[in-house]
């Protein structure tokens, strides 16, 4: 094992499993029970899994793609992956059967997972376009209901069985395989979808991703006896670094069914640590809000003088201003009435949520912090690997993306653009050269990516975010940030969307 602080994903893994041995550091729910993986059984498997693709032909450097829905074998198979000297391609299950195509063909995958034959038949079109080489060889987490799989393809069972059969004549092969990336090379290519044109590879190291992962971990105040849920896609880099934090610094991950069992699957787990996007608290409390309009006249009257009371409160304390007794004393038997029923509903223990991928209203972040519900936003994109900076459990400023973390630079240029320096930062994009020049580029004060975000940053550290360069519209001289007015007007209940059109 390596001693140290961890400079590979390899590494990170492997001290992560030291410690953990013996601990739960996983569990998925199957056939109407939950199920624990320990880190020992952890390790077995990922070793197996990455001599078995070294067996397979898969050399050190080469692609491995994975389309599948996040679970522990999307996990276990990153490790694997990566563990074999390969690098990972993340595919999104819902990725256009185009784009399927142009991922697999770019970025030169020779081997694809893939979830099971429903996947495959969806994707099939993206296949049948590949011919020779081109084609990569197929493994399948589920093994058909019916039949045998066709051609070459391996399910991840057999291919398990494959790696330790050759770990058994050749015990120390894993070791070596796993010494071989070193902290510059490259991890994964995850392919960012865009609205236009083709989907643009970004090319993220072993140095990227373990920088992002201690940085982030350092700061997020985790305790060993902590619990996550996780149900946004690996296939995105926000949840797939959060999962690398939580192994590393002993959190137990609970892999939800998905999105559509979260509300079940959160009371069961009961969770002290869930990473999400806005959407979710968005739909968390329209149906609470649908509730109390069914209630009794009585009822939706305290409903409303709880949410009143709670913001009030949560606009004080995140101002730094002192709560007059009278609101404590009344928000104290509100909250007995009613925000018991929330945190109830989202399993009785969470510490914190963690919010990324959009803006977070600081409407809807008021009104769940008067109900006990901290939600911390945070800011980053796949080219930053990805954090950039998040409101910490001790330092939440509603409204801002936080501070930066560790080891990360963040300035804003003259017109309003934020500007990120770090390890953290991507090497480029791949195969796109004049797109890479134009995203990272070299000052007098060293090398920064641009984000296309428009920001500022308040006397203490903290950032906010406007808008995207490319919306903002310039009238009569001053900056107008679409993205704000269009958020005030979605603030009306008569208002469902809205749009600013500069002319």
């Amino acid at each position: 094992m390596s001693t140290g602080e961890p400079r590979t994903i390899n590494e990170l893994f492997s001290q992560a499993i030291e410690r953990r041995g013996n601990n739960v550091v996983m569990s998925y729910k199957r056939d109407k029970q939950w199920h624990d993986i320990t880190g020992a059984e952890l390790r077995e498997r990922v070793q197996n899994i990455a001599v078995g693709l070294h067996q397979l032909g898969l050399s050190a450097g080469e692609r491995a793609a994975l389309l599948a829905e996040s679970c522990p074998d999307w996990s276990i198979s990153d490790y694997a992956i990566l563990s074999s000297g390969a690098v990972n391609v993340p595919i999104y299950p819902t990725q256009a059967v185009d784009q399927v195509e142009y991922i697999i063909r770019d970025s030169g995958a020779r081997v694809l997972f893939i979830s099971n034959q429903k996947m495959l038949r969806r994707i099939q079109p993206a296949l049948d376009a590949l011919k020779g080489k081109e084609r990569p060889r197929l493994i399948f987490f589920e093994s058909p209901k019916e039949g045998a799989l066709d051609g070459d393809a391996l399910t991840l069972s057999a291919l398990e069985s494959l790696g330790a059969a050759e770990r058994a004549r050749q015990p120390e092969l894993f070791a070596q395989l796993a010494a071989q990336p070193t902290p510059d090379d490259l991890a994964t290519i995850i392919y960012t979808s865009g609205t236009t044109g083709v989907p643009k590879g970004v090319m993220l190291t072993h140095r990227n991703l373990v920088s992002n992962t201690l940085h982030s971990g350092a700061v997020f105040d985790l305790h060993d006896d902590d619990i996550a849920l996780s149900f946004l896609p690996l296939s995105h880099v926000f949840e797939r670094t959060v999962l690398y934090i939580y192994m590393y610094f002993g959190v137990q991950i609970c892999f939800a069914r998905g999105v559509e069992t979260v509300a079940e699957d959160i009371k069961e787990v009961r969770p002290t640590i869930v990473t999400a996007v806005p959407r979710l608290f968005e739909r968390i409390y329209a149906t609470i809000n649908k509730k109390a309009a069914e209630a009794k006249p009585m009822q939706q009257k305290i409903f409303h003088r709880a949410i009143d009371v709670g913001r009030q409160i949560a606009v004080l304390e995140d101002k730094g201003q002192s709560v007059p007794l009278r609101l404590r004393l009344e928000h104290k038997v509100l909250d007995r009435l009613v925000f018991t029923k929330w945190r109830a509903a989202v399993g009785g223990r969470i510490r914190f949520f963690v919010a990324g991928g959009a803006a977070l209203s600081p409407e809807l972040a008021y009104i769940f912090a008067g109900a006990g519900i901290t939600i911390l936003q945070g800011y980053g994109l796949t080219e930053t690997a990805p954090v950039v900076s998040f409101n910490r459990p001790t330092a939440n400023r509603i409204g801002t993306i936080g501070q930066t973390i560790p080891g990360v630079k963040v300035k804003v240029a003259e017109d309003g653009e934020l500007l990120v320096q770090g390890d953290n930062v991507m090497q480029g994009y791949y195969h796109m050269a004049e797109e890479t020049e134009q995203a990272i580029r070299r000052y007098d004060d060293g090398v920064w990516f641009h984000t296309g975000d428009i920001g500022t940053r308040d006397q203490d550290g903290y950032f906010y975010i406007h808008d995207r360069k490319k919306n903002m519209i310039i009238s009569g001289g001053e900056n107008i940030y679409p993205a704000e007015v269009e958020n005030a007007l979605m603030k009306h209940p008569a208002v469902a969307d809205g749009a600013v059109i500069g002319v």
